[in-house]
């Protein structure tokens, strides 16, 4: 028997649905990205070297030396979690580098492990665990691949269903300008489309459990967020990284949601080292 057209469309699409789907480490969601990885980490990358000769990079050792150090100790402990929970490890080459921008209070991550702070926001952090709160909620959104999860919406909502897989194999272009849209990386990624609240908090969680594992006290969490809610104080405009995320005081109840689980996995990684 013939199938109609419309039922061929819905296997297509319920074969791409399902090749699409991952989960999501720490927290075990189920999230739908149709884009390559190996393609999305190829724009980003270009995007992220076209950012880095429009900006200034900062040549101060201590700042250099700061960054570089808890994102390498990050990096190794994201993949300690994913060889010890059967991810794979591929395609991640993290890079580190500081953006000389005093006024600008923010960081960003892009898919495949570039990661850019801005010095504005390191006076805040105060600390390496400081810093790591900053660092590894950006590792966050790039290991739960918040950004490829964010353009196939996009992708979807631009083409629909029908279209989508010829779009992806045909039109790379078309993918390309998506992410430029989706990161708003044409010349100041410091005003970067927000996540959705679902991604930004998922974020918060998983990076807690990547601090912890690398030897950071989740608790600094809410200590950093607490600042960065001062720095905000007396009327003025906010920091760009807190306009694009939520309301401290509902961050800090989410935060403390999963403070337990993260202090069961940072008490264990401290017996380890004593």
């Amino acid at each position: 028997m013939l199938r109609s057209p419309s039922q061929g469309y819905i296997l297509v699409l319920l074969a791409m649905v399902c090749s699409a789907c991952s989960t999501v480490p720490v927290t075990g969601r189920r999230s739908m990205a149709f884009i390559p990885q190996s393609q999305l980490s190829k724009i980003s990358l270009d995007s992220y070297r076209a950012l880095l000769e429009e900006s200034e990079l900062s040549t101060d050792p201590n700042q250099l030396a700061y960054v570089g150090r808890v994102g390498e100790r990050l990096a190794g402990a994201t993949h300690a979690y994913l060889e010890a929970n059967g991810y794979s490890t591929a395609g991640y080459v993290w890079e580190f580098n500081v953006i000389k921008e005093d006024d600008t209070i923010n960081a960003f991550a892009m898919p495949g492990g570039k990661i850019a702070v801005y010095t504005g926001i390191l006076p805040i952090t105060q600390s390496d665990a400081g810093l790591a709160v900053v660092m590894s909620h950006e590792i966050a959104h790039v290991l739960a691949r918040h950004g490829n999860e964010r353009m196939t919406q996009g992708l979807i909502a631009q083409l629909g269903g029908q279209a989508l897989s010829a779009a992806l194999s045909s039109q790379p272009e078309r993918t390309n300008q998506l992410f430029m849209t989706s990161y708003g990386a044409v010349a100041n990624v410091g005003v970067m489309l927000p996540f959705s609240r679902l991604h930004e908090s998922e974020a918060d969680h998983i990076g807690m459990i990547l601090m912890a594992i690398g030897g950071y006290n989740p608790q600094e969490s809410i200590a950093f967020w607490q600042r960065m809610d001062a720095q905000s104080g007396g009327g003025k405009r906010p920091p760009q990284l807190l306009s694009t995320h939520p309301e401290p005081g509902k961050r800090a109840e989410r935060l403390n949601e999963h403070m337990s689980e993260a202090m069961t996995v940072y008490n264990r990684q401290m017996q380890k080292i004593q």
